[in-house]
């Protein structure tokens, strides 16, 4: 049996133009003379490896605490793949209803491509880029999925996962009433 973990570092991860970046502080420190160590932190919730929700582009959409745990959870299947993918390259991956399908090497998702995995039913979409859809086309392929109920996992950490078969643990922290939260992603392989 072998674990991937495919999460970013929250603090080290580049963040998306416009996005908070993360930080931390110290509250209290053993080395100075407290009784333990407390640290506070602060996040967008789209920093480093994260879930969308549907409420990310739908304005009634689910939060992502209501967001069936099932989706983050389950068999998956990982894809290389490069350029902005159309409904023609969807079709040829051959998606199933229910499947997860995890996409390495730097592609991004046309509206086309979002079609044809909404159609096939998906149980959830993932990237190792910090969004599905390439600059200036970033609302349409997430509104085709988010508004079909189907989450996406952003900014995986992929470049030492072959293609294949796997069981995927990708957990929202439960923040209720949010469009997105981050994640510790982890793929297992017997």
């Amino acid at each position: 049996m072998k674990l991937y973990d495919i999460s970013r570092e929250l603090f080290s991860t580049p963040v998306y133009p416009g996005d908070p970046s993360p930080s931390w502080e110290q509250l209290r420190r053993i080395q100075l003379g407290d009784t333990y160590n407390l640290t506070g932190f602060y996040t967008g919730c789209h920093s480093a490896t994260h879930a969308d929700a549907p409420l990310h582009f739908v304005a009634d959409g689910a939060s992502i605490d209501q967001v069936p745990l099932e989706a983050f959870f389950g068999p998956c299947r990982v894809v290389t793949a490069s350029g902005i993918l159309t409904g023609a390259d969807i079709d040829a991956l051959s998606p199933s209803k229910g499947e997860r399908l995890l996409f390495r090497g730097g592609a991004f998702l046309s509206q086309s491509a979002a079609f044809a995995l909404g159609e096939a039913g998906v149980a959830l979409v993932g990237t190792d880029q910090q969004s599905i859809g390439s600059a200036g086309d970033e609302q349409a392929p997430h509104v085709e999925l988010l508004s079909r109920g189907i989450p996406l996992l952003e900014g995986l950490l992929l470049d030492d996962v072959p293609d294949g078969e796997f069981v995927l643990f990708a957990l929202p922290l439960k923040l209720e009433g949010l469009e997105a939260s981050p994640v510790r992603a982890v793929l297992l392989r017997e």
